[in-house]
C-alpha cells in the first residue's frame, strides 16, 4: 500500500496522510509497528504506472550483482541502465538507494 491509496480513500492530500503517519507508532498483537513502515514509497515508471521503489532496489541489486567486478558500474551508468528498463531515476536516487542496500560505491566494489 503507498500513501496515495489511503489519500484517495479519505480524501486527505498525500502530504498530510504523511504527516500523520511521521513518527507515530501502533501496539498491535504482533509487536509495535512503525506506521511509516506499512507503506511502501513508488516511482513512476515510463509507463505511466507506479512503481515500488523495492522493485526498483531489486533492479538495482539485481544489475550490480551481474556487473562486471574488474569494471564494477558507476552510479550514472547505472541511471542509464535502469533508465533503460523504463525506471527514469536520477542518480542521487540511485547512490541514495545503494546505502540503503549496504552496496559499496564502484571504487570500493572492484576487484583484481
Amino acid at each position: 500500500m503507498i500513501l496515495k491509496d489511503v489519500a484517495d480513500i479519505t480524501g486527505f492530500d498525500i502530504s498530510t496522510i504523511s504527516r500523520v503517519v511521521k513518527s507515530k507508532y501502533a501496539d498491535t498483537p504482533n509487536g509495535i509497528v512503525y506506521l511509516k513502515d506499512l507503506f511502501s514509497d513508488s516511482l513512476t515508471n515510463d509507463d505511466g504506472e507506479e512503481v515500488s521503489t523495492k522493485e526498483i532496489k531489486t533492479h538495482l541489486q539485481e544489475v550490480i550483482s551481474k556487473e562486471n567486478k574488474r569494471k564494477p558500474l558507476t552510479d550514472d551508468a547505472l541511471v542509464v541502465i535502469l533508465k533503460e528498463q523504463g525506471y527514469n531515476i536520477a542518480r542521487r536516487t540511485i547512490a541514495k538507494y545503494r546505502e540503503q542496500l549496504n552496496i559499496p560505491v564502484a571504487r570500493l566494489r572492484k576487484e583484481l
